[in-house]
C-alpha cells in the first residue's frame, strides 16, 4: 500500500518508543466556529478531547495536585483512614482502595487507592468530611469544584450546537448536575503486566473532565486498539460518558477507557464526574429522532442505570449495549 511505514524501517531509525496517535487537542480561544467544528469531530472520531485555554487557572489545577498527592503520599495510614468511605456502599464519600480481583484466576484487575468527593449540588457538599491537610485542602477542592462546573455547562453547550441543536438541550436533560470529584493514586506496581490501574469501562453521567500526572498511564479504545493518552500540558481531558451517547442518539460516542500500571513511578488523576439526579429519564433528544433516524436507545431512569452499572460492573459498554433498541 502506496505512503504505508514498515515496522522494520521505523526499527532501523532507532526510535525508542511505538509510534502512538493521541487524542485532539483544541483550544478554545479560537472562532467559536472552529470550535465546534473540532468539537464535532473529536466527539464522532473519538468521545474524547483536551481542551486547552479553557479558563481554569493553571495554579488552581497544579495546586489540586499537589494536595492530592501530599495526602496519599506523605500522610500515615491511621490519618487517611480517618476519612475511610463506608466500603460496602456504592460511590460513598471518602478514602478507599480498589483492587479488584478476577474470580476466574485470582488475578488482580484493578490497583489503585481513591477519594471521592460530593460537591454538587451544593446540599451535598461537606467539607468536614474532606481531609484538613493539607490546611488549603478542602478550599482548593470547593474551588475546582465551581471552576468544573462553568467548564462543563460551556461544553455541554458547544457540545449541542456540534449537533445543531439548541446550546442548553443536553444540559436541560441531564439537569441540575451532580458532580463528584475522585482523585485516584496508582501506586508503583510489582507487577504491572498482570494487573490495570482501572479496568476498561465508559463513565456512566454526562460529561468527565480530568487531569492527570506527566506520568501517563490513561489509555482510550478507538478502533479497536487501546491508544495512550499522552498528558498535554495543562490541558484538560473531556470523556463523553453514557447519558451523552444516548441523548445524542449514538451520533456521539462515549469513550471506553482504563489505567494501566508501571514498575517504577506512581501516578494521579483526578476526574470530575457530572452526572444527572437519580430520579432523571434519560432518552434520545426529540430534534435527533425522526422516521428516518429512528431512537438507537431505549430510554432510562439514571438511578437504574446506575445499579445496574455496580451490579454487573463497567467492563467497556455492555450496560449501554443493554439499552440498545
Amino acid at each position: 500500500m502506496e505512503g504505508a511505514v514498515r515496522v522494520q524501517s521505523l526499527s532501523q531509525t532507532g526510535i525508542s518508543e511505538v509510534p502512538s496517535r493521541n487524542v485532539p487537542a483544541i483550544d478554545l480561544s479560537l472562532e467559536k466556529g472552529s470550535v465546534i467544528a473540532a468539537i464535532q469531530g473529536a466527539c464522532r472520531e473519538w468521545g474524547a478531547f483536551h481542551v486547552i485555554n479553557h479558563g481554569v487557572p493553571t495554579k488552581l489545577m497544579d495546586d489540586l495536585r499537589r494536595v492530592f498527592f501530599s495526602f496519599f503520599n506523605d500522610f500515615p495510614m491511621e490519618e487517611k483512614l480517618k476519612y475511610a468511605c463506608q466500603p460496602n456502599s456504592a460511590a460513598s464519600q471518602g478514602y478507599g482502595s480498589r483492587m479488584l480481583v478476577s474470580s476466574e484466576n485470582d488475578t488482580v484487575l484493578d490497583w489503585r487507592d481513591y477519594f471521592d468527593h460530593h460537591t454538587l449540588p451544593l446540599s451535598r457538599r461537606d467539607p468536614t468530611f474532606w481531609p484538613h491537610f493539607p490546611p488549603e485542602y478542602r478550599t482548593l477542592v470547593a474551588d475546582y469544584s465551581d471552576a468544573m462546573k462553568v467548564l462543563a455547562q460551556r461544553l455541554l453547550g458547544l457540545i449541542s450546537e456540534s449537533l445543531g441543536l439548541r446550546a442548553s438541550c443536553i444540559e436541560d436533560a441531564v439537569g441540575e448536575f451532580y458532580q463528584n470529584i475522585t482523585a485516584s493514586y496508582y501506586p508503583p506496581c510489582p507487577q504491572p503486566d498482570l494487573t490495570l490501574g482501572l479496568q476498561s469501562h465508559s463513565d456512566m453521567g454526562s460529561i468527565t473532565l480530568l487531569i492527570q500526572d506527566d506520568v501517563g498511564g490513561l489509555q482510550v479504545l478507538k478502533d479497536g486498539e487501546w491508544l495512550n493518552v499522552q498528558p498535554v500540558q495543562d490541558a484538560i481531558l473531556v470523556l463523553l460518558a453514557d447519558q451523552t451517547e444516548i441523548i445524542t442518539n449514538g451520533k456521539y460516542r462515549s469513550s471506553v477507557h482504563r489505567a494501566v500500571t508501571n514498575a517504577s513511578k506512581a501516578r494521579l488523576s483526578v476526574a470530575t464526574f457530572h452526572d444527572p439526579a437519580k430520579a432523571v429519564r434519560i432518552s434520545p433528544a426529540s430534534d435527533l429522532v425522526s422516521e428516518s433516524s429512528p431512537p438507537r436507545y431505549s430510554s432510562v431512569v439514571y438511578g437504574d442505570y446506575v445499579s445496574s452499572w455496580y451490579t454487573k460492573g463497567p467492563e467497556g459498554k455492555r450496560n449501554l449495549d443493554a439499552l440498545l433498541l
